[in-house]
């Protein structure tokens, strides 16, 4: 089942967002991003760290449904590859 994405993440819950999905990282390897609507470049923040973690344990992270605003949030700031986006 894969790690749902609240319809807002931003500078006010990013942290949180962060550690849920630390503390489920076996559910982190799909996140689905199909609520995401009110977001700013933090989500890049918290999904990085994710992968980051994923990495360490040999594990990839999938990024699924996500909107056009992340994709191009993810390209200016030059990890759409590392997100897979």
């Amino acid at each position: 089942m894969p790690f749902s994405l609240p319809a807002s993440v931003t500078q006010d819950n990013a942290t949180q967002m962060e550690i849920d999905g630390i503390g489920n990282l076996a559910s982190l390897s799909s996140i689905d991003c199909s609520r995401l609507k009110d977001f700013d470049s933090t989500v890049l923040a918290v999904l990085l760290a994710w992968r980051k973690k994923l990495h360490e344990n040999n594990q990839s992270l999938l990024i699924e449904h996500a909107p056009e605003k992340l994709k191009v949030l993810a390209k200016v700031y030059g990890v759409s590859a590392l997100l897979g986006l």
